[in-house]
């Protein structure tokens, strides 16, 4: 049995304690990892880490966003984003280019090559999980479904905590 799968006995699930947040704690993770070592498989791109890829995907969405911003959105400080920032440029996945406003500031933009490589990802990705939420019954496909709301808020929940310019996001992930 994988490790990530035998964190706890009874199939995952621990009947001793009725409190979640431990087994929360270990199994998200664990389906992140095991996802993102299922799709490297394919990949013949160098990877990306974790911040790299948040950076990507929050300048894909917000084009032209400052880096300050990007920082305050990505609870990383100044220097930690601006350090991504020259990474990606270098690599050529993102473009800077000077505010318009403020000529001490830098706009960016993620180069169509940086967009392309986060779609390919995310429909891989999608269909990896929909190939294996196929494989479970019914009964599970209703209680995933069914906790989704509440992950959700619980996502908010951490975000809306989470301390401005923390150093988070180091952990290495490859679309």
């Amino acid at each position: 049995m994988d490790y990530y799968l035998s964190l706890r006995g009874n199939g995952g699930v621990n009947t001793d304690n009725p409190d979640p947040s431990a087994e929360l704690a270990e199994l998200l993770p664990a389906i992140q990892r095991l996802v993102r070592r299922r799709l490297r498989s394919g990949l013949t791109l160098p990877r990306l880490r974790g911040a790299q890829i948040e950076l990507l995907r929050l300048v894909a969405a917000q084009p032209g966003l400052r880096v300050s911003e990007a920082a305050q959105e990505l609870f990383l400080a100044d220097n930690s984003v601006s350090t991504l920032v020259n990474q990606l440029t270098k690599a050529g996945l993102l473009r800077r280019e000077t505010d318009p406003d403020d000529g001490r500031a830098a706009r960016l933009h993620a180069e169509p090559e940086a967009v392309a490589r986060l779609a390919d990802w995310d429909a891989r990705r999608s269909a990896l999980l929909a190939d294996q939420l196929e494989r479970l019954d019914d009964a599970d496909h209703q209680a995933l479904a069914a906790a989704l709301p509440a992950l959700r808020r619980l996502a908010e929940g951490l975000r809306a905590e989470a301390p401005r310019g923390a150093e988070g996001l180091r952990e290495e992930a490859t679309p």
